[in-house]
């Protein structure tokens, strides 16, 4: 039997990218999967493969910058059937300019919107169910950004997925003895559409020494997947490559700065 069969998971950021494929995987295990993000048409178009192959998607579409919509995923996910096993935070928004000496209020507290304030309310509105049954797995994607602060990935974005970053360490300081596990996937530079809003978009051949999404979802299978007594508290997962970057740190330096 497949190792998440009559299991729900529900996966933010569903419709392209790292939420896709980690969508895909998991309905694969067997797993009943809510798809989760703002526009219908691609999550729809997931869902459509996963059925095709056999598996079993819902579409939920929901605003995750303002928190009743996000915590209102939870109770979507249960009432459709009737638990969330499966926790997957993977939606993520960087801010167009990335300086700290220029980004803007607006900008600011919309990164944090979904890259934190988003997380926090979707997995407190799991946690219920969760610890009724006293199993749970909540893993989010934050970024090499946390952990290595810059601009290229934009000083909101950074610690924004800092912030994440030390939430889900939390989880497991309060809650893994009472049947909760949380993991944090930490990427470095993933060929995903986000990559569209940077001040210098990459080339093609920069996008070639990159990860794929789907490295990142067999990441996130793989802490979704593993017998409830183990916890992958933390991954760090690299591109092999290291590529020069410091023509796009430039741009990133001076984009959009006020005249």
């Amino acid at each position: 039997m497949a190792v998440l069969q009559n299991k729900t998971a529900v996966v933010t950021g569903a419709g392209s990218g790292i939420g896709e494929k980690t969508a895909e995987l998991l309905a694969q295990e067997g797993a009943r999967v809510i798809l989760v993000g703002r526009r219908r048409d691609p999550l729809q178009q997931v869902a459509d493969r996963i059925a095709a192959s056999g598996g079993h998607a819902i579409v939920h579409c929901a605003d995750l910058t303002i928190g009743d919509q996000a915590a209102g995923v939870a109770a979507f996910a249960i009432e459709q059937t009737g638990r969330v096993d499966v926790l997957v935070n993977n939606a993520g928004f960087s801010s167009k300019v990335r300086s700290v000496r220029f980004v803007q209020p607006d900008e600011w507290d919309a990164v944090f919107r979904v890259n934190m304030e988003g997380v926090y309310r979707l997995t407190q509105a799991c946690l219920p169910n969760m610890l009724e049954r006293g199993d749970g797995t909540v893993i989010t994607t934050s970024s090499m950004s946390a952990l290595k602060p810059g601009i290229l990935g934009g000083s909101p974005y950074s610690a924004a997925k800092a912030a994440v970053r030390a939430f889900s360490h939390g989880l497991n300081s309060e809650l893994r003895n009472q049947g909760i596990r949380a993991t944090v996937i930490v990427p470095g530079e993933v060929d995903t559409p986000i990559l569209e809003g940077r001040p210098s978009v990459p080339d093609a051949a920069a996008r070639q020494t990159m990860m794929q999404p789907e490295d990142v979802a067999r990441c996130i299978h793989l802490a979704a997947t593993l017998p409830h007594r183990t916890v992958i508290e933390e991954l760090i997962v690299m591109p092999r490559v290291l590529r020069d970057m410091s023509a796009e740190m430039a741009v990133a330096l001076t984009k959009d700065r006020p005249d």
